[in-house]
C-alpha cells in the first residue's frame, strides 16, 4: 500500500512537470503602431492576444489604439526615449537631462494620446534607460497611473528595474527581438528562438514591428503554433504585488512541515523493507 502511495506521488509530480511544459507561454508585442495602418490592422486581425505598442505622437495613435482595444488586444504606450546613437527621433523623445516636470508632461500627454493603454515600453532608449535619474523621473510620472513597464532592453545596463522599484511599478523584460534583420528567413528563425525560450523558461516575450515581412511570418507561424505553446496577452504576465512579509515566513514553515512529514514517510518505508 505504501509503495503504491509513493508511485502515485511520483506519477503526480511527473504529470505536473508535463503540464508545465505544455503551459509554455509566448507574448508577442508589436511596436511602432500609428504609422502603417494597413499592416497594423493585419496584425490586430491575427489574434486578440497580440499586444499593440502605439507611438503617442503618431498620426493614427488614437484610432489604432481604439481599434486594437475593440478587437480585444492589450494596448501599451511605445514611449520614445533617447538612444545612444544618432537616429531620427519622435516628437517628445525623453532625454536624461530633462527636468522632472518636463518628463511628467510628456508622459501625461502620451497617456492622453493612447487610449486604453495598460502599460508602457520604450521606443529605442539605450541612452535614457541606462540613466537612473532619468528613469526615476519616468517612473515617478507613471506612478500616477496603474501601468506596468516593459523594458525593451535596448541596452544591457538598463536602470529600469531599479527605478521602478522606488514606485512599486511592475516590470517585464523583452527576451527576443523578432526583426532586427528584416527578412522572412531571419524573422522566422527569431520566432523559433522565442519558442525555445518559452519552452526552457515557461514564458517568453518577443518584440517585433509592423513590417510586411513580419506580418507574413506571424501569419504563417501563428496559424501553425505548436501545441505546447500558448499565445498570451502581455497583461497575463504582470507580476502580482508582493505578499506581506509574514506570508513568505508562513509558507516557509509550511514547507518545512511537509518536508519533515516526507522524511518520516521515507524512514517508515525503510523500516518496512
Amino acid at each position: 500500500m505504501m509503495i503504491r502511495l509513493v508511485h502515485f506521488i511520483f506519477l503526480s509530480l511527473m504529470i505536473v512537470n508535463v503540464h508545465c511544459v505544455w503551459a509554455a507561454k509566448l507574448a508577442l508585442v508589436i511596436d511602432d503602431f500609428g504609422y502603417r495602418q494597413s499592416n497594423e490592422q493585419k496584425i490586430i486581425a491575427l489574434s486578440p492576444n497580440i499586444t499593440i505598442a502605439v507611438l503617442p505622437n503618431s498620426p493614427n495613435a488614437h484610432k489604432i489604439a481604439t481599434l486594437a482595444h475593440q478587437h480585444g488586444n492589450d494596448v501599451i504606450i511605445h514611449l520614445p526615449m533617447a538612444p545612444t546613437g544618432k537616429q531620427p527621433l519622435e516628437k517628445d523623445t525623453l532625454f536624461p537631462y530633462m527636468e522632472e516636470s518636463v518628463v511628467s508632461r510628456i508622459v501625461t500627454d502620451a497617456v492622453e494620446r493612447v487610449p486604453y493603454a495598460i502599460g508602457v515600453n520604450n521606443h529605442m532608449g539605450s541612452l535614457m534607460t541606462s540613466d537612473l535619474t532619468g528613469m526615476n523621473h519616468v517612473m515617478k510620472a507613471l506612478s500616477n497611473y496603474s501601468m506596468f513597464f516593459l523594458d525593451s532592453k535596448t541596452i544591457g545596463r538598463t536602470k529600469t528595474k531599479e527605478a521602478a522599484s522606488q514606485y512599486a511599478i511592475p516590470v517585464l523584460e523583452r527576451d527576443v527581438f523578432l526583426d532586427d534583420k528584416i527578412t522572412e528567413t531571419a524573422i522566422g528563425q527569431q520566432f523559433e528562438s522565442a519558442i525555445n525560450v518559452a519552452r526552457k523558461h515557461g514564458v517568453a516575450i518577443a518584440i517585433g514591428h509592423p513590417h510586411p515581412q513580419t506580418v507574413n511570418v506571424l501569419t504563417s507561424k501563428l496559424a501553425n503554433l505548436p501545441d505546447d505553446i500558448e499565445l498570451i496577452k502581455i497583461s497575463e504576465l504582470i507580476p502580482a504585488p508582493e505578499l506581506p512579509t509574514q506570508n513568505p515566513l508562513y509558507l516557509e514553515k509550511l514547507l518545512d512541515k511537509y518536508r519533515q512529514l516526507f522524511e518520516l514517510l521515507c524512514q517508515f518505508m525503510l523500516t518496512k523493507q
